[in-house]
């Protein structure tokens, strides 16, 4: 159990909704969250910020029709850039919500955080949250970043798990998105979890295509992608094993700001995430990233076949 147990159990109690017995492990839809009371007001609108992939955009556009199916007027703002622009952005008002994900927030907001299961990382972000944001109830959707190398890789150095690359020390070289370097889901966790050294980090991008063209090439030998990227399954990639835990369970969920989390905005987004599956989230992106779809169209038509939004007359 992780040194937080106690007091997430606590918080569990006192501050977090019970979690519904369904088979997504989704929060009750009454409106609850974590971490911040009520005295919020999407009135004036909500400004919903994204990050720089495409899911992340699918997911922002998917908020937004939920929102204004539900009379919350908004505004998307795509694409502007990693976690450590999106949090300050958050914070300073320039933006009010983004889509994120329980273990690669709480591992940003406390590197040494030891939570891996849902529950426990729902209690331990509400802990380590910025005063003046919270989250609110987790969705059934869930995305991992996966450290993948290709299937001729995998047999020429034997490689199966996250393991196995310390026996090749100095020899392998990473792509990844710049931040991945310096993050403990990232460089700095196959380091001091599996004693991981790379001949070279390669700054690319986040499971975009500049990394999975890097790893088609062989300029690279592993790649950091995403778990719905639909890539790994059709290019017959490896992903390599985690038996030390090192990434931690990654289940879409909301984080807002305090001054615009009112119970429309907690319902609405509760309700979409009780309906979007991780299978229907990874289909999503394949229609933006291989049919090159637009990211607001592909949430919208979703939204309006799930009755979350009304269709165009």
């Amino acid at each position: 159990m992780n040194r937080r147990t106690l007091l997430g159990g606590l918080l569990a109690t006192a501050s977090v909704p019970t979690l519904a017995a369904c088979s997504g492990g989704i929060t009750s839809l009454d409106g609850g969250g974590s971490g911040g009371g009520g005295g919020g007001s999407s009135k004036n609108g909500v400004t919903i910020g994204t990050a720089n992939f495409t899911e992340n955009q699918v997911l922002g556009y998917l908020y937004a029709a939920a929102l204004e199916a539900a009379g919350v007027k908004t505004s998307v703002r795509p694409n502007l850039g990693t976690r450590e622009i999106l949090i300050p952005a958050l914070k300073g008002g320039d933006i009010d919500l983004l889509p994120e994900y329980q273990g690669a927030l709480l591992h940003y907001l406390d590197p040494k955080a030891k939570a891996t299961e849902e529950g426990e990382m729902q209690n331990a972000l509400a802990v380590a949250l910025p005063r003046g944001l919270q989250i609110l109830p987790y969705g059934r959707a869930e995305d991992s970043d996966a450290f993948v190398v290709t299937r001729d890789t995998a047999e020429e150095y034997g490689l199966k798990s996250l393991a196995d690359l310390a026996k090749h020390n100095g020899k392998l070289v990473i792509g990844a998105a710049a931040e991945v370097k310096k993050r403990t889901v990232g460089a700095v966790g196959l380091k001091d979890v599996y004693g991981v050294e790379f001949k070279e980090f390669k700054s690319l991008d986040s499971s975009g295509p500049l990394v999975k063209g890097a790893l088609r090439k062989g300029d690279v030998d592993v790649a950091n992608l995403f778990t719905t990227d639909t890539d790994i399954a059709a290019e017959g990639w490896v992903v390599l094993t985690d038996p030390k835990n090192l990434v931690p369970g990654q289940h879409v969920v909301p984080l807002i700001a305090d001054r615009k989390a009112d119970s429309t905005v907690r319902k609405a987004l509760a309700r979409l995430g009780a309906l979007l599956t991780t299978a229907q989230l990874t289909e999503l992106n394949r229609l933006v990233d291989k049919d090159k779809k637009d990211p607001e169209d592909v949430a919208q038509d979703w939204a309006e076949q799930h009755g979350l939004a009304k269709k165009d007359a």
